[in-house]
């Protein structure tokens, strides 16, 4: 293979770059955003899937955000690359508040039955009985829905002027680079 690795990396070094980048969060945002602006999709249909992915990385089920983002764009119509770059919104920085917020929120909707609770999960996830992960789960569940419309709806609006400016200007670039006439040709200017 052309661009493979000469000494592959191990699992918990892959699993250390999916949690904090090598370079830099700074670096990761601006290649996000380059990713977003590069796509050949109307804005419209940027902006629906990138909050699509937006929304999925609101849901406290880690690991199915990717596939559920995609999911939520094919369904309304939304870009799936963009879908996909959109689950970057949560991230260990973000999602303590993400979540938070959607337990507050899902008890509230539940009527403020819910208690607050510890879980030990010292020995592991799938060590632990999903009764005693239910009671933190099912607010969660319940919340992230207003939680994360409220945050697609924010995503949305801040991302279709972004891309249809982007591309607007990209078109001018290209038309004005188009009517220029090349140095050297007959009829053009020395």
């Amino acid at each position: 293979m052309l661009f493979k690795r000469r000494q592959t990396e191990s699992l918990l070094e892959r699993v250390r770059v999916h949690l904090w980048p090598r370079r830099s969060w700074s670096r990761s945002g601006r290649y996000v955003v380059y990713r977003l602006r590069r796509l050949s999709a109307t804005p419209h249909a940027i902006a629906l899937g990138f909050a699509a992915g937006a929304f999925a990385a609101v849901t406290p089920y880690i690991g199915t955000h990717m596939v559920m983002a995609a999911l939520l764009a094919w369904i309304i119509g939304g870009s799936i690359v963009a879908s996909i770059l959109g689950t970057f919104f949560g991230n260990p920085l973000t999602y303590p508040f993400l979540w938070y917020a959607s337990y507050e929120v899902g008890n509230v909707l539940l009527g403020g039955k819910a208690t607050k609770k510890t879980i030990d999960l010292s020995h592991g996830v799938f060590q632990t009985s999903f009764d005693h992960l239910w009671p933190i789960l099912k607010p969660m569940s319940l919340g992230c829905v207003p939680v994360g419309l409220a945050v697609a709806t924010a995503c949305y609006f801040l991302v279709r002027p972004m891309v249809d400016a982007y591309q607007h200007r990209r078109r001018r670039e290209l038309h004005l680079r188009h009517r220029r006439p090349v140095v050297g040709t007959p009829g053009a200017a020395p």
